[in-house]
């Protein structure tokens, strides 16, 4: 396939680029830019961590898991595209030289490109910003240092280009398989998925990146979705809030920050800024991972799913589109279009339980929203990942709470239901007994936050 894009300031034109070639191999194989490392090629560790800007914004991603053909229409900066033309040193480089942010190296370009666009950005939520690069000589607090010492300096001028400079039409097919398609609207990919309905679809790569560089599947043919900008809109009235399956989860964080804070909390701990750039919510929902964090906050939340195939659409709650573990209701050729939330009081809490704080798959994923009229619960929705074989809605702990006074009372008639609902499964991040033990817990934890007591669990007290 042929695409343009601009690589550290110069425009680039490939030709005959196979579609799931990544752009850390592309750069270090092809180019010699070998600042950008190999560390995880999954999307962990932050070592290949790179710049890419378009007409939305500039982010940090990973490289590793980046297809070329996502590139098409953008601008790239590698670490060796940080520093001037002429070499004068970014305000971020220069620092984590003063600051001792460095010592074996080989984290460094990557933590280096994404204090650059943290800092291009106006992010000074250091931590947050470096949760998706690991270090494991250094140490964090030289390089957060490094990284308060910027953060007050100028934007480069020389970091502000978004995109070619000639015109960029949709990438042409010319080259070695797999057959590709790159629609530019949701009516376009109706007709492509409808004619291809064994054709993979790709947003954002956070998933199927992980296909080709860790399990080397050959995918035959592949739909790249991340031109249809009709799929990125959110749009919001009084009663709803529909958001379009395209839309990263950096976006979504943004959005639940007002609406569903609880919710907004626990995607900060969902993957990594680098992955919530490129991970997008149709892409977690579509998948039907038994883990996945987004399904049961939907799911609490009463979200409606919205389906396309061709002409045809159709809806429903998000938790029945999840039958059986890796198989959901959907048609071949058939894809997300959007997911709707209901506006409404914020209700939810969502709490997520994993080994690692940041970016760490869940062992357990609680999502309630539990309404109280009168002292007595009124209504209750709560869903679970890490618990089934799917995201499930625990529907007997529900009954059980449903109409009991908003107490202990509640809590304790709910207790044996929970073996009711769900019969998890012991593997490496925790055993079944340890799962019951925590969903118990957190449904505790919702009670005692809506009381009004402190549950924060990273607070250590003697």
């Amino acid at each position: 396939m042929d695409i343009s894009f601009l690589l550290n300031g110069e425009n680039v034109t490939l030709r005959g680029v196979s579609a799931t070639r990544t752009t850390l191999d592309w750069l270090r194989e092809e180019r010699g830019l070998t600042g950008t490392k190999e560390g995880c090629n999954e999307g962990d560790c932050g070592a290949c961590t790179v710049m890419v800007s378009d007409e939305d914004g500039t982010r940090a991603v990973n490289a590793c898991i980046l297809f070329l053909p996502q590139l098409h229409g953008k601008a790239l900066r590698t670490v060796e595209g940080i520093a001037a033309p002429d070499g004068t040193l970014h305000p971020v480089q220069r620092a984590m030289i003063d600051h001792h942010g460095s010592q074996c190296g080989f984290c460094t370009p990557g933590f280096v490109v994404s204090m650059a666009a943290a800092h291009l950005n106006g992010d000074r939520n250091h931590d947050d910003a470096l949760a998706g690069n690991l270090c494991r000589c250094t140490g964090y607090a030289p390089i957060v240092r490094a990284a308060e010492a910027a953060a007050g300096e100028p934007v480069p001028d020389w970091l502000r280009d978004i995109a070619p400079d000639t015109a960029t039409p949709s990438p042409a097919q010319d080259g070695p398989a797999p057959l590709f398609h790159a629609p530019e609207t949701a009516d376009d990919l109706a007709e492509i998925a409808a004619r291809h309905p064994e054709a993979v679809m790709i947003a954002g790569a956070t998933d199927v990146g992980l296909w080709v560089t860790k399990q080397l599947r050959d995918l035959p043919e592949v739909i790249f979705l991340n031109r249809c900008r009709d799929l990125r809109e959110i749009v919001q009235d009084d009663a709803t809030v529909r958001i379009g399956a395209g839309v990263t989860m950096d976006r979504v964080l943004r959005l639940m920050r007002d609406l569903h804070p609880s919710y907004a909390e626990m995607l900060r701990r969902y993957g990594s800024g680098q992955v919530r750039a490129a991970a997008t919510i149709g892409g977690n929902v579509a998948n039907g991972s038994p883990i996945g964090d987004n399904p049961p906050a939907l799911i609490a939340l009463g979200a409606t799913l919205h389906l396309r195939y061709r002409d045809t659409r159709r809806e429903m709650p998000v938790e029945s589109f999840y039958l059986d573990y890796g198989k959901q209701d959907r048609h071949p050729g058939e894809f997300v279009e959007a997911i709707s939330i209901p506006r409404q009081a914020d209700r939810l809490r969502v709490y997520k339980l994993s080994k690692r704080f940041d970016q760490d798959i869940s062992a357990v994923c609680g999502a309630f929203s539990i309404r109280v009229s009168d002292g007595k619960v009124d209504s209750a929705r709560i869903a679970f990942g890490g618990m089934a074989g799917i995201p499930k809605r625990a529907a007997a702990v529900e009954a059980k709470l449903v109409g009991k006074p908003w107490g202990d009372e509640a809590v304790v008639a709910a207790w044996d239901a929970w073996e009711t609902d769900f019969a998890p499964m012991s593997d490496m991040r925790a055993s079944a007994d340890y799962r019951l033990g925590a969903a118990r817990n957190m449904l505790t934890r919702y009670l005692l936050e809506d009381l009004g007591a402190a549950t924060n669990v990273r607070e250590v007290r003697p």
